[in-house]
């Protein structure tokens, strides 16, 4: 283990099947995106209604299937996720998950994507992905990330062996009750799917979004 310094136009159609999920029912969720520079954080918010093991991980390092079936193409940057519970408290962070958890480029043979299963209690958690060295500086949200303001602070998107990436993401969230991706971290959240699906029934009826096992940095 490497010693790393801690330094929607929406398709509305997308939204239609949650309207007839039963509340309580655990769903997966899957994202994709990209950022502009590396010190861009995309936020996400989910919600767990019982005591629940949550994944959360992401496949665009190394690329693969995610769980809505879509083929996710290796080449994205070395990510870092950071949960957070509904008063904004770090929970923890994650630079690195460990094969078979997270999958291996093999391309560069490295496998630099994040993964955290954990147990939660019912509530509002928001998770954050950033690029490798933009780390959350705790102890809440509101203390923002290690990079803030900072641009394309690593010169681009690379990975820890500064080997040259896409800026490209890929998330998922699996045994939730429900999920959605916020705006970019510090804008405001977009609104949640199940507005969003409301809007869509209503338009309709006038006429016609997505290495190594690291604890929190001190």
């Amino acid at each position: 283990m490497k010693s790393r310094r801690l330094p929607v136009f929406v398709l509305l159609v997308a939204f239609f099947p949650l309207a007839s999920t039963a509340i309580g029912d655990s769903v997966d969720y899957s994202f994709t995106g990209s950022f502009t520079q590396d010190d861009d954080v995309q936020l996400f918010s989910f919600t767990v209604d019982s005591i629940s093991t949550v994944t959360l991980f992401t496949l665009s390092y190394a690329g693969g299937t995610n769980a809505d079936g879509s083929i996710i193409s290796a080449g994205g940057f070395d990510p870092n996720l950071s949960l957070f519970d509904s008063s904004g408290l770090l929970i923890y962070q994650n630079d690195d998950g460990t094969p078979p958890d997270v999958g291996i480029d093999m391309d560069v043979f490295l496998a630099f994507d994040t993964f955290l299963q954990i147990v939660l209690t019912p509530g509002t958690f928001t998770v954050a992905i950033s690029q490798y060295g933009n780390f959350a500086n705790g102890p809440t949200l509101g203390d923002g990330f290690s990079r803030d303001g900072q641009g394309n602070f690593a010169g681009g998107f690379i990975d820890y062996f500064d080997n040259p990436r896409t800026n490209e993401w890929a998330f998922d969230i699996l045994n939730v009750e429900g999920a959605y991706a916020q705006h970019e971290y510090p804008e405001t959240p977009v609104p949640e799917p199940s507005t969003l699906t409301l809007l869509g029934f209503g338009i309709l009826a006038g006429g016609v979004f997505r290495k190594k096992f690291k604890s929190m940095p001190k």
